[in-house]
């Protein structure tokens, strides 16, 4: 994929608002951002999953290069880790450890680490019952620690081992306890689990289904019910947002009044499986499920987001080969930063 240039991307957004493919940015009585679009803070290669540190470093895998890379308070990048194990979803602990999901493919390990502050990697889980995972994907952590990730294939489906009771695969969601178990909590409730996000209170757990080599096929966010033991309620399941056939969501943010930040859509179409009907940028969408916001990004993927920055009003997006950053006038919820000082975060 190619980043676009300046003068592409502004007749893009041309091109967009004349045959009505971009949703309107203000879509909510309140101002949900400060500014109209987001700035371009860095240019690396295929980018994924950003987790803010408050050092001010921003860490995100790039995929084209099996890395993991720091980019620092000045602007400048740095390798934080190579070989990465095919690295995507990035988050930090409650002792500021960077957790990983390990994808599959030829340099993947399909595995959930943690690097430690003196930079050694502990494996916390690399298979279920025996059986390695299709494509750890995206994770997210609730109050007692416990982490919950995704498991979807993308691409060659050669090599999935998890298998239900009548011997289909399984592209599951799992929770990690701080004793080491690891639990299914979703398996075909989701067709591809992608996205992942806890809420505040631990209550409700958000899960983007994104199955985009197929057509006909759900792409679209979903809630379950969480139960104080930190299990879904399957029959809970509600749809909060329906991404139709274009590209659906990826990785997504939480902000403090519970309002999701979803990254999906394309600029480019990727035919015949994923179309334009979903622009590219980051959707904001309320906790009753209403689209409140959006942020159009003119590249040819938009795969995640977080919060971060001192009061956590700057949304980072990873999308194509380039680093974004736009400012928000509410704070983001980042799980090992909110939850201390969140006096809307209730903990069980």
């Amino acid at each position: 994929m190619k980043r676009q240039n300046l003068r592409t991307a502004f007749l893009l957004i041309l091109a967009s608002c004349v045959i009505g493919t971009t949703p309107s940015i203000s879509l909510a009585k309140d101002k949900i951002f400060e500014t109209p679009a987001p700035r371009p803070i860095g240019i690396v290669a295929f980018l994924e999953g950003p987790a803010w540190h408050p050092t001010g470093n921003v860490y995100f895998s790039d995929g084209g290069s099996n890395r993991i890379m720091r980019r620092d308070r000045t602007g400048a990048m740095h390798v934080f880790r190579r070989p990465s194990g095919a690295s995507n979803g990035l988050l930090f602990d409650f002792k500021g450890r960077l957790l990983v999901c390990e994808g599959p493919g030829a340099n993947g390990h399909r595995r959930v680490t943690r690097t430690e502050h003196d930079g050694t990697i502990t494996v916390l889980t690399d298979n279920y019952r025996g059986k390695k995972y299709a494509g750890p994907n995206d994770l997210t952590i609730d109050s007692r620690g416990r982490i919950y990730f995704t498991d979807p294939r993308y691409g060659p489906r050669k090599g999935m081992e998890i298998l239900d009771k009548q011997g289909r695969a399984v592209e599951g969601v799992y929770r990690i306890d701080p004793d080491g178990t690891v639990t299914q909590v979703i398996t075909h409730e989701v067709d591809r689990p992608n996205g992942i996000h806890i809420t505040p209170d631990d209550r409700h757990l958000y899960v983007v289904d994104n199955n985009n080599d197929n057509l006909g096929v759900a792409r679209a966010v979903w809630r379950f019910d969480l139960t104080a033991d930190g299990n879904v309620v399957a029959k809970s399941r509600k749809k909060m947002h329906d991404f139709g056939q274009g590209r659906g969501g990826d990785g997504m943010a939480l902000d403090v009044d519970g309002r999701l930040y979803v990254a999906a859509g394309r600029t480019v179409a990727n035919l015949p499986n994923e179309t334009t009907e979903v622009a590219g940028g980051v959707y904001v969408i309320s906790p009753r499920g209403k689209q409140v916001g959006f942020i159009p990004i003119q590249e040819d993927s938009v795969t995640n987001c977080t919060f971060g920055g001192k009061d956590l009003k700057t949304l980072y997006i990873t999308a194509g080969h380039t680093l974004w950053s736009i400012r928000s006038t509410s704070p983001g919820f980042v799980p090992w930063l909110s939850r201390s000082t969140n006096p809307k975060s209730n903990k069980k």
